[in-house]
């Protein structure tokens, strides 16, 4: 797999710490975490990984795992404090050392300008993504980012699953700004997407190079039988999905079944901004996790929740085979739908190459030993990544990436830190870096390859 990227990913908030150091400000998930309830034993992400003071382990961890890229996000606060204004000088100088570094050691920076760390005062004083004022916010935000770093940095990601920021913060308010609401979620996805068509324009005007995407998860969804209104169910829950923030910035527009089933909630876009977003994209990022089944009635077996857009506009029943294997989330472990989902995308979209910019395990991991010999995501890791190959090889998908969640052990947002996907054991309580089995498992994956 000749230029093929073989990375992992991160999150500024879930990993920098520092909160208070170098100028930054406060984002959303600041004063989340400190409302009761809200976080599994009122955890935060303050010190994190303390990748703040400590990516240079970071980066020879990588070195060592043998990745040739590493996809991280920027803290918007700490670039600008308040979300608005000037950039602060040792926001952008840290990240000016940690890109460097990892250009000295060979590994591609590949960088997500925003991972859910809204600033708070753009939150507070101006409604956050609810505000249409927030897309010229962002804008300029982007473009400090690109003058800054753009003369190094060629791969940029504007959004890392709007879908999140979207329904979990505004639909059911399990994220922050934590709203609950049957239209604001789509509100605060129409204007991420305008702001990812506006930064994109900036980045193409600019003189730097390089390429401009969107990540966004999605489950795959397989029809429960092959009856045609199973396999509808099946295909509008996808585009409910994967399509609302994608079929966008590839044609322009949602897709029909939206528009049709959310109506007036659903904002317009102007004939302008149509021609915006409608190619704003030069490669399409996938974070992929698990797979349900999808009927249009419900099953017989236990239903599942899933978490695959608004779930009331899909009118989508989702249900799990119970003799699949799942992970600590819980989460099904299927990787024939992992292929299937590339295969989806590349007849949706044909002409996109695709980044798999998340895919990992969760596993429990109650003491020491467990975390250090975590066979169950070894056999993900291998299983999930052979599947993207029979894409590749046996199918044509244009897969150009992957990129295993996570480097480490690290704070997992509402789950504190009770979740552990990383293939590097660290806690708050001991920053120290253990290599896990998976890490190298992972290792022998990218060997392999090669």
């Amino acid at each position: 797999m000749k230029h093929f990227l073989w990375g992992t990913a991160t999150a500024a908030y879930q990993i920098e710490g520092g909160v208070s150091e170098g100028g930054r400000g406060w984002s959303v998930w600041d004063a989340f975490c400190r409302i009761p309830g809200r976080v599994k034993g009122m955890a935060d992400g303050d010190v994190g990984c303390d990748s703040f003071h400590r990516f240079a382990e970071d980066v020879k961890m990588m070195k060592l795992l043998g990745v040739n890229a590493y996809r991280f996000s920027i803290s918007w606060p700490r670039i600008q404090p308040t979300g608005r204004g000037e950039a602060n000088p040792a926001g952008i100088a840290y990240y000016d050392r940690l890109i460097d570094l990892l250009l000295e050691n060979g590994i591609t920076p590949f960088v997500t300008l925003y991972h859910w760390d809204l600033p708070l005062d753009l939150q507070m004083a101006h409604d956050g993504w609810l505000n249409p004022e927030i897309v010229r916010d962002f804008s300029r935000y982007a473009k400090i980012c690109f003058d800054a770093f753009g003369d190094r940095v060629k791969h940029w990601i504007t959004f890392n699953e709007p879908w999140c920021v979207a329904r979990l913060g505004h639909g059911s308010g399990c994220f922050p700004p934590g709203r609950v609401s049957d239209s604001e979620p789509y509100s605060a996805g129409h204007h991420m997407l305008l702001a990812h068509a506006h930064a994109a324009r900036l980045f193409r005007e600019g003189s730097g190079g390089g390429v401009i995407g969107i990540a966004n998860n999605c489950d795959f969804r397989e029809p429960l039988t092959d009856s045609p209104e199973d396999r509808e169910a099946a295909q509008r829950s996808l585009e409910f999905f994967y399509g609302w923030f994608t079929d966008p910035v590839v044609f322009g527009d949602y897709p029909r079944c939206m528009r049709e089933r959310v109506g007036s909630r659903l904002p317009e876009f102007t004939t302008s901004e149509q021609a915006l977003l409608k190619g704003s994209c030069d490669f399409l990022g996938l974070n992929h996790y698990t797979t349900l089944y999808a009927s249009a009635t419900p099953p017989a077996e236990q239903s599942a929740d899933g978490n695959g857009g608004m779930n009331a506009d899909q009118e989508v029943y989702l249900s799990a085979d119970p003799a699949w294997e799942q992970n600590d989330m819980p989460w099904n472990i299927v990787p024939w739908g992992f292929r299937k989902l590339l295969n989806w995308i590349a007849a949706r979209y044909p002409g996109y190459a695709v980044y798999v910019t998340e895919n990992g395990c969760t596993c429990a991991e109650p003491d020491a030993a467990a975390a250090l010999n975590d066979e169950q995501r070894c056999r993900f890791l291998r299983d999930y990544t052979a599947a993207m190959q029979t894409a590749i090889d046996e199918d044509g998908v244009d897969v150009r990436g992957y990129f295993c969640w996570t480097l480490m052990d690290n704070f997992e947002w509402v789950h504190g830190y009770g979740k552990r996907l990383g293939l590097i054991r660290v806690s708050p309580d001991n920053l120290e870096r253990v290599p896990k089995a998976s890490f190298y498992a992972y290792r022998e994956i990218i060997r392999n390859s090669r």
